[in-house]
């Protein structure tokens, strides 16, 4: 199986293969790579839809030039605990990052996320972040102001007095039910818009179409996210 990066021919066959409708899987097989690796490729470079070859090929030169200036000559990278590869821990960094912008997060905040969830602490203060991404205290600020909006970390104080961005066992469990919360405010709006479009017309049946629609799906989400945590819950708190 080859190793090293995709080539611009590489690409060009990955296109082509999104293009007939190929899955990741099969465009991996034709290519004899993995398929981590096409996957990784085609959501760093603006998902299936939107993936050029001659693009992408750029990007991937630039962010590599970008890489040579941020690190001296002989540097290398930061070591790693547990005896991890570190340019492995930085590829998967760059796999999960748009898997999350994937989801609808934005570039900056979906890179803060993906650095603290790689963490084994799960918690960074802010310069630490600026210095992990090499970007600027501000895009750090606003990353952060996003993610606790959406209920994606906590905050809390160290010993010294320095604020910290968390994320942890429960974090997604709190996300899901700030969503569950949003859910059922367009609920209640869109019921409110029932009466005031009329009873039985057509765009109030829309709107309680969606009302309901929303209602059943906020109400199971919300029951799912509860029996997930209680049973991961109770899995952790198992001795092994």
């Amino acid at each position: 199986m080859p190793g090293g990066r995709l080539t611009q021919q590489e690409r060009q066959q990955i296109a082509l293969g999104l293009a007939d409708g190929l899955a990741y899987a099969e465009i991996a097989r034709r290519l004899d790579r993995p398929t981590s690796t096409i996957t990784r490729e085609v959501m760093r470079n603006g998902g299936p839809a939107a993936y050029r070859a001659d693009l992408a090929h750029r990007a991937t030169e630039r962010r590599a030039h970008r890489r040579r200036q941020a690190a001296p000559r002989g540097m290398e990278l930061p070591a790693q605990a547990h005896g991890r590869d570190p340019e492995a821990v930085r590829e998967f960094e760059e796999t999960f990052t748009p898997v999350l912008m994937a989801s609808g997060m934005p570039k900056m905040m979906s890179r803060v996320m993906a650095c603290l969830t790689l963490t084994d602490s799960g918690s960074l203060t802010a310069s630490e972040l600026v210095q992990r991404l090499q970007v600027s205290p501000a895009s750090v600020s606003k990353a952060i102001a996003f993610l606790d909006s959406q209920g994606f970390i906590r905050r809390e104080r160290d010993e010294r007095r320095r604020e910290r961005y968390v994320v942890d066992d429960d974090i997604w469990y709190q996300s899901m039910m700030a969503s569950v919360r949003s859910t059922a405010q367009i609920v209640e709006t869109a019921r409110q818009g029932v009466g005031v479009l009329g009873p039985d017309t057509p765009a109030a049946t829309r709107l309680e179409n969606v009302a309901r629609f929303l209602d059943f799906v906020s109400e199971s989400l919300a029951r799912a996210a509860e029996q997930a945590r209680d049973v991961l819950h109770a899995k952790t708190g198992t001795p092994s």
